[in-house]
């Protein structure tokens, strides 16, 4: 479970999120959605505890972020749009590396599994700077669910992919989030969302404007086609924001 209250992040005086607060169940698959600058890879990025939160209260997989940083990192894994891979290493050095510093028992099996699913098996023995973009992203979602986390945070993780690639990720997020873990997925592609999430969490400009059960949004927000791109042009766009302010004055006078 991944419980946000009251979190700021400021770089000087920038205030980059503002005071946001929202939840997501365990067992769920979570959509971070919004804008350009809107602060979502700060709010992912601190919640896998790369950077540190200015105020606010952080709980992931039952873990203080203020309190206990490291179980926090221990229960967290994390895929950002450019995972940083070791480019001297093979494919299956990662493997080794995270079955390591994460002390994961049995993990041949598994490992064989996700490079068959996500079509690595040939790429084992090949560093990691010889990989294609779309390869070394593939690498980063299977070190991620090789460790099975309590949390998954992925950040654009479908940068990269081709299309039967993308489909077996949908798969094994769903899968991810049947075996109990909590996955929060910043995207901009909607139709990512309508796939494989059931929650939502909307932000513009640092702050949280929606967060619940995604069919919730589409009713409340998303006109008479129930629409998540509805949902999310009413809730990100200036000119709605001036039209109903102008509307309920209109309505006062």
């Amino acid at each position: 479970m991944i419980e946000v209250s009251q979190f700021t992040k400021c770089y000087d005086d920038f205030t980059a999120v503002d005071s946001i607060s929202f939840d997501v169940p365990a067992g769920r698959v979570a959509a971070l959605v919004g804008p350009n600058g809107a602060g979502k890879t700060t709010t992912i990025r601190t919640l896998c505890g790369i950077l540190s939160p200015t105020a606010g209260d952080l709980n992931v997989a039952g873990a203080s972020l203020n309190d206990d940083p490291l179980a926090v990192k221990r229960r967290t894994a994390y895929v950002p749009d450019d995972p940083p891979l070791f480019d001297s290493m093979t494919v299956d050095d990662h493997f080794r590396f995270i079955a390591s510093a994460y002390r994961l028992p049995q993990w041949e099996p598994l490992a064989e599994e996700l490079c068959r699913q996500f079509e690595l098996t040939e790429k084992r023995e090949t560093i990691a700077s010889g990989l294609s973009r779309g390869m070394r992203q593939k690498v980063a979602i299977v070190c991620a669910y090789l460790r099975q986390p309590s949390v998954l945070l992925l950040d654009e993780p479908m940068t990269g992919l081709d299309p039967p690639s993308i489909r077996r990720f949908k798969q094994t997020v769903r899968e991810q989030a049947d075996r109990g873990a909590t996955v929060l997925v910043s995207s901009h592609l909607l139709s990512l969302v309508d796939d494989i999430c059931d929650h939502l969490v909307l932000m513009r400009r640092g702050e949280v404007l929606f967060h619940g059960p995604l069919e919730q949004a589409r009713e409340e927000f998303g006109g008479d086609s129930h629409s998540l791109e509805e949902v999310f042009f009413r809730l990100t766009s200036d000119d709605t924001t001036s039209e109903e302010s102008t509307s309920e004055e209109e309505s006062a006078g």
